[in-house]
């Protein structure tokens, strides 16, 4: 599909494709959407692709093994005696159900070796720290510096966890109506009404316009998507819990200054060299009435926090390291530390296929 999911699942499928190998194909929900990689698939890899999806469920068998990307809700349904499962975990106190899905698949990949810790620690010992990949098919440099103006981007669904509404309430009391400064928010969340996005962020701008906070609808293509991150000078990634993080990871990939919480998945691919760092403060409950709740079978726990004074003085750093070199050479050095051809070669070197 067209989220983050439909990204990853697309890419190791493209690897499969690279490797000619021969899967059977399922998709959950029974349809196939490409749309966000419009004008970057070749005929070959439809082609391919139709072949692996169609008729698969006459050829599968049980004693094949099997790959899985799904949330832990839901993945204790299986094709295989040996479902492989790829997930995100995001928080930090696995409940029974949780655990017990982790425990009845072969193998779990998890991109974060944070959450990796915190299932090991449970006594999960076929947990496989699997990073994702750099993108290289859809995003690529361009030059778009057309002003003076220095470009923030804020990106990913509009959601308590990613703490947009506090960024948005620090960046626009730091820069607000600050001619010098604009603030491209890529946080369209498709799963919110357009109505409750208005007013959430209404509420947390407490009413107030700034003509230097541009919101973006939601992008349907890649293609789209990479002009976006091309527009931007520093990516803000003050996400209190993530997986990996792919607007954040592939913006800092493209060159672009970060502003980055040094937690959770960030931790992976963000260092001091290539991204202004903000040190966490502790944790908070995860809950937020919507996506996260209270005494639930699954998704229960907390995330970090940050400083509302150091993200901001993050960001000043982060403006110096751009005013003296436009280019972030060390994050470039991303594209070949990560790509989605050593993530599933790590996937097909644990199913021994």
């Amino acid at each position: 599909n067209k989220v983050s999911f439909g990204n990853c699942s697309i890419n190791i499928l493209f690897e499969l494709f690279k490797l000619k190998k021969k899967p059977n194909v399922i998709t959950i929900g029974g349809q196939a959407d490409f749309g966000a990689f419009a004008g970057l698939i070749d005929n070959d890899f439809l082609e391919w692709f139709k072949a692996s999806f169609s008729g698969a469920q006459a050829r599968i068998s049980r004693n094949d093994p099997t790959f899985k990307l799904w949330h832990l809700n839901g993945s204790l349904n299986s094709y295989s005696r040996d479902q492989h499962l790829f997930t995100f975990y995001e928080l930090d106190s696995p409940t029974s159900s949780e655990l017990n899905i982790v425990k009845n698949q072969k193998a779990l990949f998890l991109s974060s070796s944070y959450a990796v810790d915190v299932f090991s620690k449970l006594g999960c010992e076929n947990v496989i720290h699997c990073p994702l990949g750099f993108d290289s098919r859809s995003f690529s440099k361009i030059n778009k510096k057309q002003d003076d103006k220095i470009v923030f981007g804020l990106a990913g669904k509009l959601e308590k966890r990613k703490q947009h509404h506090k960024v948005l309430k620090n960046w626009a009391k730091k820069y607000g109506n600050n001619p010098k400064y604009l603030l491209n928010c890529a946080i369209a969340n498709p799963f919110l009404t357009k109505e409750q996005q208005e007013t959430s962020i209404s509420s947390v701008l407490e009413g107030k316009n700034y003509f230097n906070i541009n919101f973006l609808p939601f992008m349907d293509t890649n293609v789209v998507y990479n002009n976006y991150l091309n527009s931007n000078d520093i990516i803000i990634g003050m996400s209190a819990a993530e997986g990996w993080g792919l607007p954040e990871f592939q913006s800092v990939a493209l060159g672009k200054h970060a502003v980055i919480l040094n937690a959770h998945s960030y931790k992976d691919w963000a260092d001091e060299k290539n991204s202004v760092l903000v040190k966490p403060i502790g944790k908070i409950p995860c809950y937020d009435g919507l996506f996260f709740n209270e005494k639930q079978e699954f998704n229960q726990g907390s995330y970090f926090d940050w400083n509302d004074d150091e993200f901001i003085s993050a960001c000043e750093v982060a403006e110096k390291r751009f005013t003296d070199n436009p280019n972030n050479a060390e994050g470039e050095k991303l594209t070949k530390k990560f790509t989605w051809e050593k993530t599933v070669n790590i996937i097909l070197n644990s199913m021994g296929v």
